[in-house]
């Protein structure tokens, strides 16, 4: 079982034989775009880790602000050449080193109803920016499944873009973005609808267990969510790659079941021996994406929903800690 932070990071850092294999017919240097967010630091190590085991000669940069010097600090240690940057400062991004291929995973949610401006800037202005810049780059980026409306199935990538709420807009327009430069400059691109990544510190999974555990009642309005372990998400960023274009790919990244939150919460009540209390009813729709395609190219997730539900009853269990950064998965007017 995962005992602690370390643990936990050193697992989600390690390479797949598949990781390793992609990463080694890159032959190139990768930069991450907004390394110090919640996938960015073992995103960055995973990349060093596979390409040691590959005997590529490639540089992992990893690009933030790195207001938090602790995980500058544990990137270096590990490999990752950090490179301080604003990436809304256009002159900061062109000193930027040139490099083949790019991960985009900048952005900016929680605070959106407050600040909208800023989030549009982070999510559709800073994209442009960095296309120029790296307009000969393969570039993979992070989307949001938010972009969606709300199903009862599951969106498919074929399926309209319909955002609700002014958050998911932005991420519709980082999306246009992206899919205006690979058009114009043939800057190969694939967009990664995520929904959701968890790991032990965050996550939808994490804010239903924690709240079976204190004894507080679980909101079903939002009846279903998806999940995929976070290791699994940056395990499909770094074999992402080839499937980049132009026009721009757009792939969903997400776990393959739609879990039933009612369900979830039982899963933890029979854990932690509680019986859960619930608010609300389901609603006919939930914000679900179908990730099929990702699972035919990439195979099924090395972590499954069960697996992810017994750890986290242990980590909360045992008081470990979190990101204390909800999701708002439960939110259905789109403020954030």
């Amino acid at each position: 079982m995962i005992k602690n932070v370390e643990e936990l990071e050193d697992l989600l850092a390690n390479p797949s034989d598949a990781d390793v294999e992609a990463i080694g017919r890159l032959g190139g240097d990768l930069m991450i775009l907004g390394v110090g967010g919640k996938m960015g630091p073992t995103l960055a190590m995973r990349a060093r880790r596979a390409m040691d085991l590959a005997g590529s000669r490639g540089r992992v940069f990893g690009v933030a602000r790195f207001s938090d010097l602790n995980t500058r600090d544990r990137l270096a240690a590990a490999g990752v050449e950090c490179l301080q940057a604003d990436l809304l400062d256009r002159a900061q991004v062109e000193a930027l080193p040139e490099c083949e291929f790019v991960i985009h995973a900048a952005g900016r949610k929680f605070g959106s109803a407050t600040d909208p401006a800023l989030t549009w800037a982070m999510n559709v202005l800073v994209p442009a920016i960095v296309c120029e810049r790296f307009r000969s780059s393969r570039i993979v980026a992070f989307s949001s499944g938010n972009v969606y409306p709300f199903t009862r199935y599951g969106a498919a990538e074929g399926d309209s873009a319909i955002p609700v709420g002014e958050y998911a807009w932005t991420g519709l327009g980082r999306e246009r973005m992206f899919e205006y430069h690979a058009r114009v400059q043939q800057t190969p691109v694939v967009l990664l609808r995520l929904n959701y990544a968890q790991d032990l510190r965050y996550g939808v999974l994490l804010e239903i267990g924690t709240k079976v555990f204190e004894r507080k009642p679980v909101d079903v309005t939002m009846g279903a969510v998806n999940a995929i372990w976070q290791g699994d998400a940056n395990s499909v960023a770094l074999r992402a790659f080839p499937l980049a274009a132009s026009p721009a790919a757009v792939l969903n990244l997400a776990g393959p079941e739609t879990l039933g939150v009612r369900a979830v919460a039982k899963a933890f009540g029979r854990h932690f021996g509680v019986t859960p209390e619930f608010v609300g009813e389901e609603a006919a729709d939930s914000l679900l994406n179908d990730a099929g395609k990702c699972h035919r190219l990439f195979g099924y997730p090395s972590v499954t929903p069960d697996q992810m539900i017994e750890w986290l009853s242990r980590w909360i269990g045992m008081g470990a800690p979190t990101h204390s950064k909800p999701t708002g998965f439960m939110t259905r007017d789109g403020r954030f």
